[in-house]
């Protein structure tokens, strides 16, 4: 007996370790996908965000480096999104033959495409979007002839897409590039199709473009490709060669010949269960996350619905750019293309609404029957209260006053819901909880106290905020903005950012109010109309002037408005103050051609700060300023730049003051509240009114 036991151990033990040994000769990387890795870490400029990644030596699939996802030694999936990663893709990709996932949206990347396409044959998806590549598309994008998805929305490119004629898309998304020429026909079999905001010519032979014009699809709402690490392995299986792959010392079949015949086929068992073993984990895993998704899917809204999740990141820091992990869930199985006004293609899954609900009751009590005293402020959607409940805890209730609404119009008003539940970021204030029914639509949010960045900057009973508070918020709300712009599917915009929409927490962090519910505006009853049409002379210097023109939700509204907050912080004026002389009214207009002169510059700094700001800081600032204020939209900055660009002005800043060996002077020394802990404005506009393009309405 203890002689058979001893040879069962012996035998466990020899599988055990040939399993081991077999595993570790497999796993091993490529040395041109290596070499492929390398380049591509060199031409984005080594960046810290890339853990385990080196210039010289070190394995992708054994080290696990940041974004890299393997099948046996070949890179199957390269998922780097939302890092603020400058630089390029290099001249090697063409080495990874079995890359099936290329991600590296939402960066700042740049230049034009090398021509390293041509042997990327398995790639399936590639996400290019929201960069800023330049120049026209490489004639190797020919090649990829089992690609199913490309997303290069939000970059510079130009020239023509006839390299895309012949490949066989599901998802094509190329909005907002500087395309030319003619449409190829073969664009009308795919079913998601995003072309708006480039310069096609529409009708033109090869060959012609049989959609009516009137309907081009430019404005459908799109998911972008899945970006979890899932999938990719069980569900297209590697096709490998032996013939391309290098043959390394110490493999397993060196090891199954000097163990023996018998011994090879035990160890091939066990591996074969093992595989096996991770097969149906795999297959469960993937069936739990199809059955996930089907629960979450995008829906179609008119200001659009979140499916990415804030990693929730430092925003208070001020010494790394921010990094933004979204969660973006797969497309649905739906066609999206326009093909008339009256028929459209499209289901909806609904996405769960992540906020708890609310009895009328209850929300009565905590907020003593919406007493004045309670009252935090008025806004163009109604009005918000102080919530006390019976467990200590204290909510904001924002209760908005809205016409008799149709059944489609509380529908809308459930998908408001829906997505603004979803929205977590440090900088944003969370929808908690909601109730409706019986005419009632009140939206619960966590409480911040009812100091506004207005009340700051306009107040009389505030102290002056500092030059390095002001960039610390300016970098906290372009964070947001850039959360809201890039992270949700399809973007979601403000369309009302103002200094009185922007809350300071007990921190002095700012935090963004009403975002997601501009599509409200116009649900919103008579006596609110009229009190948004009385607001709306003091906000009129935020508004882009394509947004006063035509009322839209474009993110470059957001940016424009965003570059008003940047000139209010500044100067320490109003962006529109009727109480100025007719040519210093409007903000912009006044400052405009003082931006770009040194000697007015600094004339037009608000004179409690104009002592502490250094000199490049103070231009590097005002070019951010321009940028953003441009008339045409086309000129603007995408919102992640601005960030980055305002993240290093306050490094730099920070180089100068210490090479200075002191403080500018001693206002500029710790950081205290501007606003006295009991201070609270009657007048405050608390979660006050989106949508500003709508106030004559």
């Amino acid at each position: 007996m203890l002689c058979t036991m001893a040879k069962q151990i012996i035998l466990g033990f020899t599988i055990f370790l040939i399993g081991v040994l077999f595993f570790q000769a497999v796993a091993q990387t490529d040395d041109l996908e290596v070499q492929a890795l390398r380049d591509l870490y060199r031409a984005l400029n080594s960046p810290a965000e890339l853990k385990n990644w080196k210039l010289e030596g070190g394995d992708p699939c054994e080290e696990s480096w940041t974004g890299v996802s393997c099948h046996q030694s070949s890179v199957i999936e390269i998922k780097l999104e939302g890092l603020s990663l400058t630089g390029n893709l290099g001249h090697q990709l063409v080495n990874l033959k079995h890359l099936k996932h290329l991600n590296l949206s939402q960066n700042l990347l740049s230049g034009p495409l090398a021509d390293v396409f041509g042997s990327l044959e398995n790639l399936i998806m590639m996400d290019l979007s929201h960069n800023n590549f330049s120049r026209d598309l490489p004639a190797s994008f020919r090649a990829l002839k089992n690609l199913a998805r490309l997303y290069l929305q939000s970059n510079e490119f130009t020239g023509s897409v006839i390299f895309l004629a012949d490949l066989h898309l599901h998802d094509l998304n190329i909005e907002d590039n500087h395309f030319s020429g003619v449409i190829p026909e073969s664009f009308q079999n795919i079913n998601s199709l995003w072309i708006g905001g480039n310069q096609f010519h529409v009708g033109e032979s090869y060959p012609p473009w049989k959609f009516p014009t009137d309907v081009m699809p430019n404005e459908q709402n799109m998911s972008s490709p899945p970006t979890t690490e899932s999938s990719a392995i069980e569900k297209y299986p590697s096709h490998e060669s032996g013939n391309n792959r290098k043959k390394r010392p110490g493999s397993g079949g060196i090891v199954i010949m000097v163990i023996g015949a018998v011994l090879t086929v035990i160890g091939a068992a066990v591996f074969i269960a093992i595989r096996t073993h991770r097969s149906r984990k795999q297959t469960l895993d993937s069936l739990e996350g199809s059955i996930s998704s089907l629960q979450s899917l995008p829906i179609s809204a008119p200001q659009g619905s979140l499916a990415a999740q804030y990693d929730s990141p430092d925003s208070s820091s001020s010494d790394s750019p921010p990094l933004i992990s979204p969660w973006q869930l797969p497309p649905a199985p739906t066609m999206t293309l326009k093909m008339s006004k009256r028929r459209s293609f499209s289901r909806k899954c609904k996405i769960p609404i992540c906020a708890k609900l609310y009895t009328v009751a209850e929300l009565q009590l905590a907020t003593s029957n919406f007493s004045p005293v309670n009252l935090l402020g008025e806004g163009t959607l109604g009005s918000v209260y102080r919530a006390d409940f019976p467990d200590g805890q204290i909510l904001a209730v924002k209760n908005i006053k809205t016409v008799t609404l149709s059944i489609t119009e509380e529908e809308q008003f459930m998908e408001v819901i829906r997505t603004a539940s979803l929205l977590r970021h440090p900088n944003i204030v969370a929808l908690i909880g909601y109730s409706v029914g019986h005419g009632n639509h009140l939206l619960v949010y966590e409480y911040v106290r009812n100091v506004t960045l207005d009340d700051a900057l306009h107040n009389v009973l505030c102290m002056p905020l500092t030059w390095s508070l002001r960039l610390h918020i300016a970098i906290g709300i372009a964070r947001a903005l850039n959360y809201l712009h890039t992270c949700c599917v399809p973007p979601i915009t403000h369309s009302n950012l103002k200094a009185a929409n922007i809350l300071l927490d007990e921190d002095l962090n700012p935090r963004i109010c009403d975002c997601g519910l501009a599509i409200l505006r116009p649900l919103a009853s008579n006596s609110v109309k009229i009190k948004a049409s009385e607001m709306a002379i003091a906000d009129s210097g935020y508004v882009a002037p394509e947004h006063v023109k035509r009322p839209s939700g474009n993110p470059k509204a957001d940016i424009y408005s965003f570059g008003v907050l940047l000139l209010e912080l500044l100067t320490g004026r109003r962006p529109f103050d009727s109480s100025k002389p007719k040519g210093e009214q409007s903000l912009v207009e006044w400052a405009s051609l003082k931006l770009h002169d040194s000697e007015s510059l600094l004339e037009m700094v608000d004179p409690t700060i104009n002592r502490t700001i250094f000199t490049r800081a103070l231009s590097s600032y005002a070019d951010i300023i321009s940028q953003c204020i441009q008339p045409q939209k086309e000129f603007r900055p995408q919102m992640a730049e601005v960030a980055q660009s305002l993240v290093s002005l306050l490094q730099k800043s920070g180089q100068e003051k210490a090479k200075s060996g002191k403080d500018k002077t001693t206002a500029e020394g710790a950081e205290v509240d501007p606003c006295e802990r009991s201070f609270r404005s009657t007048n405050s506009r608390f979660f006050a009114s989106p949508a500003a393009s709508y106030y004559s309405i």
